[in-house]
C-alpha cells in the first residue's frame, strides 16, 4: 500500500517530463517486490509558492516521499530510497534539490476503505 508522492517546482515542467517521471518513479516502486504492484500509488503534486532558505522560488526542488505500512527493515527502506534517488538523477540531475524520504505509517491508525 505504498504511496509515492512526488511534489516539485512548477518552473521544472519546462525541463522535465513530469509524466514520464512519475511512471518511472512507480516503476522502480514495483520492481522493489517489497509490494503488491496492485498496492502500489503514485501521484504528483506542483508547487506554486516556495521558500528555500533565504532564497524565494528561484530554487527548484522535487521532493519524492514515500509513504508505507510499517514493517520494512531499514535495508530494504534504504534500498528503495537509493532506487528512487537513481530515477531522480536519471532524469532530473540538473534540478537544484533532489530528494527522497520514506516514511512508515502507523498500522493501527491508518484506515481505508475501496468501493469497487
Amino acid at each position: 500500500m505504498p504511496h509515492v508522492v512526488m511534489e516539485y517546482s512548477n518552473s521544472i515542467e519546462e525541463r522535465v517530463n513530469v509524466q514520464a517521471l512519475l511512471e518511472d518513479l512507480h516503476q522502480v516502486t514495483i520492481q522493489s517486490d517489497l509490494f503488491e504492484v496492485s498496492d502500489i500509488k503514485s501521484r504528483m503534486i506542483r508547487i506554486h509558492h516556495w521558500l528555500v532558505g533565504d532564497l524565494d522560488d528561484s530554487a527548484d526542488f522535487i521532493h519524492i516521499t514515500l509513504e508505507l505500512l510499517e514493517g520494512r527493515n531499514e535495508e530494504q527502506k534504504n534500498a528503495l530510497a537509493q532506487s528512487l534517488m537513481s530515477a531522480l538523477q536519471e532524469k532530473a540531475e540538473f534540478v537544484e534539490s533532489l530528494t527522497v524520504n520514506i516514511r512508515d505509517m502507523d498500522r493501527s491508525c491508518f484506515q481505508k476503505v475501496t468501493n469497487f
